[in-house]
């Protein structure tokens, strides 16, 4: 029998899966398949449902700027981790925040408009928090693969050429 958890995969592969279709996928029924998903909606499992943009293929004059930064914080006895991700998370320009292992602390991907409102964000509400002691911007030039999901036109030859 099929395990809760394909449904997720499933769900993370095509979230446009129609509770037919995962069903014809798994050995649930379709009344099971939609009863679980209900499940996963209340118990905050599945928190939503988002298309994944490839914006450099998006014909528009509007800029769409997005960075990964780096941050750094010291923590005191009266501020953890949660209390500073509290923080950061609520802004709308913050588009992913987690706290991660090695040389930083938290890895932030925030969008704006343009490279100069992502920069005054990161400088006037970021970097003024007092736990945060460094910050380091990486402006996302070109994305290849997000979500799982490749970023491929097709339209390169990947043929060897051949000279006589």
């Amino acid at each position: 029998m099929s395990s809760r958890r394909e449904i997720l995969d499933l769900l993370r592969e095509n979230a446009r899966y129609t509770t037919e279709d995962i069903a014809r996928l798994t050995d649930y029924s379709e009344s099971e398949v939609a009863e679980i998903i209900e499940e996963f909606e209340e118990a905050g499992i599945i928190r939503g449902y988002q298309a994944v943009v490839d914006w450099n293929a998006v014909e528009s004059d509007e800029e769409r700027v997005r960075a990964t930064v780096e941050l750094n914080v010291t923590l005191d006895r009266e501020t953890s981790y949660d209390d500073i991700s509290e923080r950061i998370a609520k802004f709308p320009e913050v588009t992913s925040l987690r706290l991660v292992s090695g040389d930083y602390d938290f890895d932030l991907e925030v969008e704006g408009d343009s490279m100069r409102e992502v920069s005054h964000f990161i400088s006037d509400k970021i970097a003024p928090i007092p736990e945060i002691t460094q910050t380091v911007t990486h402006y996302i030039m070109e994305s290849y693969k997000e979500q799982g999901m490749e970023f491929d036109d097709h339209d390169d030859d990947d043929r060897l050429s051949v000279s006589p």
